[in-house]
């Protein structure tokens, strides 16, 4: 009996005493019992392979926003009920249009399957254990069981209720098309409002549910703004119908009114089309006042607020023109907040129209605070962008800087704010973890770092450190990136645009160099010998070109200091395969090389003219010159043969297999 009593229940969750080994096991993660898994955290559940689906899960958020949009129509198509029944002015009688309630019932079935599906799949999510809610997140409970009792506890009775065919089985009963009272049809027609509060409740909560889970409604700002207008028109076409109908009500009591006072010989029978062809009707309806009371234009019955819906005989018309009228209607007492509604003493007006207020009120409050937020964040930065203009005019008059330089200044925080609409892309990765700062580096960098020619050659983690420490640098056309002098601070990799880089060789007059630089190249070479450099000081090398943009420029930087570590680190970078494709690149080797090229031929020139006057002198220098003469000039002429290069051979980088 006491074991009995100890064992534990085929759906426990909370602990409970020691049990065998294969019944039960427990690990900091998960929860099994029974062989059964119970609990399992949200990380962990694509490790699970059953039916049982996360509430945090994209499968999940997905059919939510699915379902949101399916009930926001089923809210629509109720509405569209109210249109169900049309008034014959000539014969004055109310009639059905069978063909609208017809398509009403298919699409308003389609719908109500989402509510079943809903309904399955609440029954199939999990749910968090309130035991182990740490944060707002917890264990997530997997037994379908307890899934089951918390659902059926909690919110299955609305759902059911939602998912019920209310107007399809109400409008086709007979109650309803065989009605011989006026009264009845609208009654049936109200009752329809039951079901579509409960489903415009579950709306708002599914939009608070979704807005808890993935943070908002919608994605962006401007859909959310179409969100809140959307439910502006939703609640314009509700009370759009409402004065449908209650236009078909106030006439009905009117009809009623006159009948009551010609009884014994009238019915309310006679105000259903189906009885046009009643003796008795026929014989009533040429004896009545009726037309004369309850028709258009008449001021013998005060219809209030829908006198225009009389007047112009809108229970008379075609489905789309009556319900653009009603559409119409509504917005207009929504945005006015019933403002313009002349309404009657009719009790069932007033408080039509106290309900309008409210809810335009209300409805108006959130579209104009939704959409000042939407053009606050398209002008905040657009005026941030105008204050910052004002500060850098005022700062330039008050140093009274040339035109030309002004004209710089305005077309770089131009360029920067039309390329990067002033956003710091640096401050948004600073906030980022380190993990995903180095995958968004490698996705934007990875291509365009392999295009340069040095980088190419290199193995995957040296090209990945240095990803990680690239900075995006955007100039104007006419930006002096490098002077040649100056200390070298950063190495440049271009990836579009155009550059000039051109040398006078630490202003030797004579001499000039000048070449074009575009994508894939890169200059500040200086810096990288200088890394490489086992017995480098902290003295940064200087510039031996000055490289200018000659168009629009975007490039990666890379500083003196992420190349050092780079270079200390990832030893790879000294290897003598990279010597070649350095030096074939690298504009500073290319200029020795064409002046070591350009002396070399001037040797051969020389050497070949010195060549033709020793033969054609030969003879002079028989007799007339002794060898103390001619071992001199030997000397001079050997000493004169060096090849000199104007530009100095550059320093080779640190390079070991």
């Amino acid at each position: 009996m006491e074991n009995e009593s100890t064992k534990p229940s085929r759906f426990e969750i909370e602990q409970s005493p020691p049990a065998p080994k294969n019944r039960r096991v427990i690990s900091g993660r998960r929860r099994v019992i029974s062989g059964r898994l119970t609990r399992v955290f949200s990380e962990d559940y694509k490790k699970i392979e059953g039916r049982i689906f996360d509430p945090r899960g994209d499968h999940v958020k997905q059919w939510n926003k699915y379902f949101l949009v399916a009930a926001l129509i089923s809210i629509a198509i109720d509405p569209l009920f109210f249109y169900l029944p049309e008034v014959n002015d000539d014969e004055m009688c109310m009639g059905e249009d069978t063909s609208l309630k017809m398509t009403l019932t298919i699409i308003r079935s389609i719908v109500d399957v989402f509510y079943l599906i809903q309904i399955y799949v609440r029954f199939r999510t999990a749910y968090d254990a309130p035991s182990t809610r740490l944060l707002g997140r917890g264990e997530l409970v997997l037994d379908p069981f307890k899934i089951s009792q918390r659902y059926l506890k909690r919110d299955f009775t609305l759902d059911f209720l939602a998912s019920l065919p209310i107007p399809q089985v109400l409008t086709w009963l007979p109650i309803f098309d065989n009605s011989e009272m006026l009264s009845t049809k609208t009654s049936v027609l109200y009752f329809i409002m039951f079901q579509f509060f409960i489903r415009l409740y579950l709306v708002f909560k599914l939009s608070s549910h979704i807005q808890q889970v993935t943070g908002v409604v919608a994605e962006s700002t401007v859909a959310g703004a179409v969100y809140n207008i959307i439910l502006f028109m939703l609640a314009a076409h509700v009370f759009g119908a409402c004065y449908y109908l209650l236009s078909i009500e106030r006439q009905g009591i009117c009809w009623k009114e006159v009948c009551d006072l010609e009884e014994p010989g009238c019915g309310e029978k006679f105000f259903n089309c189906r009885y046009l062809d009643d003796p008795g009707r026929a014989s009533w309806y040429q004896s009545s006042n009726i037309s004369n009371i309850c028709g258009r234009d008449t001021e013998s019955y005060e219809y209030g607020m829908i006198f225009d819906a009389v007047n112009y005989g809108v229970a008379s018309l075609d489905f789309f023109t009556k319900y653009s009228y009603c559409l119409w209607w509504g917005l207009r007492a929504l945005s006015s907040r019933a403002e313009e509604v002349q309404a009657s003493t009719f009790l069932a007006e007033t408080h039509f129209c106290i309900l309008i207020s409210l809810t335009g009120l209300l409805l108006l409050a959130m579209v104009i605070g939704t959409m000042e937020t939407y053009l606050e964040s398209r002008t905040e930065r657009l005026e941030e962008y105008r204050i910052q203009q004002m500060d850098t005019e005022l700062w330039m008059n008050h140093r009274q800087l040339p035109h030309a330089m002004r004209e710089r200044i305005r077309k770089h925080d131009l360029h920067k704010w039309i390329k990067h609409q002033k956003v710091d892309e640096e401050a948004i990765l600073d906030e980022l973890p380190l993990d995903i700062k180095r995958d968004i580096k490698q996705h934007i960098c990875i291509e365009l770092v392999r295009r340069v020619p040095l980088f190419d050659q290199m193995d995957e983690r040296t090209v990945d450190a240095i990803c990680e420490r690239l900075t995006p640098v955007t100039c104007t056309p006419g930006t002096c990136l490098l002077r040649e002098g100056d200390p070298t601070n950063e190495m440049l990799f271009i990836m579009h645009g155009n550059l000039d880089s051109y040398t006078t060789d630490g202003g030797r007059a004579g001499f000039w160099n000048e070449c074009r630089i575009g994508p894939g190249d890169f200059c500040g070479e200086e810096l990288l010998t200088w890394a490489l450099d086992p017995r480098t000081t902290d003295t940064l090398p200087l510039s031996t070109r000055t490289v200018t943009s000659v168009a629009e420029v975007e490039a990666y930087a890379l500083s003196s200091k992420d190349l050092k570590f780079v270079a200390k680190w990832f030893r790879k970078m000294h290897n003598k395969k990279l010597r070649h494709t350095f030096r074939v690149h690298s504009h500073q080797w290319r200029t020795w090389a064409a002046c070591f090229i350009q002396s070399a031929w001037k040797r051969y020139r020389r050497r070949k003219l010195v060549g033709m006057l020793k033969v054609k002198q030969n003879y002079n220098y028989e007799n007339g010159v002794g060898s103390e003469q001619r071992r001199n000039k030997r000397m001079g002429s050997e000493a004169h043969d060096c090849i000199r290069t104007p530009v100095p051979k550059p320093k080779d980088p640190d390079y070991f297999d």
